[in-house]
Order: C-alpha cells, then sequence, then structure tokens
C-alpha cells in the first residue's frame, strides 16, 4: 500500500446542467504529508473540483480514490472519515457556540446521535487549545472575527482525524497577519498521514508554504508541481493574464509581484 497515493484524481470532468464545463478532464496523484496548493483565478474550477472530491458535487465523468479506493461507491460517512472539508464561509450559524461547532466534526464518529463520548470532548479541547480558540469556547461563531472563525472552521476539520483536508479559500477576508497566522496553522497540520489541499488565490502565498502547487485555469490542469520549480513569470502571465516578477527574497523564498494587466479589457 506504500505505493498507493493519497489522493488519485483520474479524468474527472464536472459538468453543470446549465452546460457549463467547470472541470476538465483533470488527472492527478498527492501523497499523504503534504501541504499543497490549489491556485487559479476565479472561476478556474478550484472549489468546484474540491467539492467533486468530497462527493458534494457528483462527477460528471472519471473517478476519485482516496487510498486507493473510489469515492463513488462510499456514503457520505464514510468519506467525511477520510476527508474533512474548510470552506471558505459558514453561511448558517443556527446560533452554534465555537464549542458546539468544533464537536460538529466528530459527527462522523458518534455512537449515539444525543451525546458525545470523553473521547470526542477531549479531542475538541485539545483542538481548541491547539488552535488557541479555548478561551472562546462559549462564544457564538457570529460574534467571531474572520480570523477567530476560520481557526474555528480548522479546528472542527482537525477533530475529524481526516487523510485529506480540504480548505478553499482560508485567507480571502483576513488582512496580512492573518492570512500568515492561518497558513503557519495549516503548515503545522501537515502530517505524515495527512495531507492539506487548500484553494487559494494569492499566489505568492501559497509558493511561500506549499510543498506542491496544482495550477488550474478554465477548468483545466496547467501545471502541478514544486511551487520553486513551476512557478514563473511565463506561467504567471499564462493563467492569470498579469505580467510579474518572479523572484526569490533573501530567504529564499519566492515571490509574485504583479505588474500590470495584459489581457483584453470587456469595458
Amino acid at each position: 500500500m506504500d505505493d498507493v497515493p493519497l489522493l488519485e484524481v483520474r479524468n474527472l470532468n464536472k459538468i453543470y446542467e446549465d452546460g457549463y464545463h467547470a472541470v476538465r478532464d483533470v488527472s492527478y496523484t498527492l501523497p499523504s504529508g503534504k501541504l499543497v496548493g490549489l491556485i487559479g483565478p476565479n472561476g478556474c474550477g478550484k472549489s468546484t473540483m474540491m467539492k467533486c472530491i468530497n462527493k458534494m458535487h457528483p462527477l460528471t465523468s472519471g473517478d476519485v480514490l482516496i487510498d486507493g479506493k473510489s469515492i463513488r461507491d462510499q456514503k457520505p460517512g464514510e468519506i467525511a472519515r477520510q476527508v474533512a472539508n474548510v470552506p471558505a464561509e459558514l453561511k448558517n450559524s443556527f446560533g452554534l457556540t465555537v464549542y458546539e461547532t468544533v464537536m460538529l466534526g466528530r459527527y462522523p464518529y458518534l455512537r449515539n446521535l444525543w451525546w458525545e463520548t470523553d473521547e470526542d470532548e477531549s479531542s475538541v479541547v485539545d483542538a481548541m487549545r491547539k488552535f488557541g480558540i479555548l478561551h472562546l469556547q462559549n462564544r457564538q461563531i457570529n460574534m467571531l472575527s474572520s480570523g477567530e472563525l476560520q481557526r474555528v472552521l480548522i479546528a472542527k476539520a482537525y477533530v475529524q482525524n481526516p487523510r485529506l483536508m480540504l480548505v478553499d479559500e482560508p485567507t480571502s477576508h483576513l488582512d496580512m497577519k492573518y492570512k500568515l497566522n492561518v497558513m503557519e496553522y495549516l503548515r503545522a497540520m501537515v502530517r505524515q498521514d495527512m495531507t492539506v489541499l487548500v484553494a487559494e488565490h494569492d499566489i505568492s502565498l501559497m509558493a511561500r508554504y506549499c510543498d506542491l502547487c496544482i495550477i488550474m485555469k478554465k477548468g483545466g490542469l496547467v501545471a502541478v508541481g514544486d511551487p520553486k520549480k513551476v512557478i514563473d513569470e511565463e506561467l504567471v502571465r499564462e493563467v492569470y493574464e498579469v505580467e510579474a516578477s518572479v523572484g526569490t527574497d533573501a530567504d529564499g523564498e519566492i515571490y509574485v509581484l504583479p505588474k500590470r494587466f495584459v489581457g483584453n479589457y470587456h469595458l
């Protein structure tokens, strides 16, 4: 089993009922123990592909395998024990507290619908402590800042003990401090038996933190690999229609400095 990838996406296509082809014949594999950036402009298919991976969207064609097993024949509860989802935003909180929200991550393991075990409670408290939100446990999540809410959602996914964590645009509403804070938490979460896949717009942020990058444009795959090897000025121009300077700083970290839009204007 050592040579079986944690995640394998095979010729994945997703076409919506209105005919929009959101994901186009995408194939790649990911090993365990990696922080992976899923990069591309708005509408390139990042979020749709993630929703196909955790079976929130039915696949039009192709397949997704977790540890060599297709998701097609698996029930939602089975997938939830392997794949955790951190959404870009929480649309309905129903007045839940931080503690109650994180506890929802234990749902795939609950043996009784109405109460949690000591193990569940211990797992939730440990996660809240790890992500610096224990002091917020009794606060309703609709009273949290964007940075605090992101940590709550990550903690909720963490207590699922997933093999794969899908994180959708975790820094889109955050200032510079919290962007770095969230990425540091995600970087620290990666372990030998778990990979974190992060969909993001910020190519510099992903290049800095990620072991691998998957780069998409118009539903298709442009490149997969070490960000220091695949991200260059030509790629940024192709994917984002932006002229940019790409280089490394004094610490050897890659940066992308956008300079000008070179696509076609539609005014």
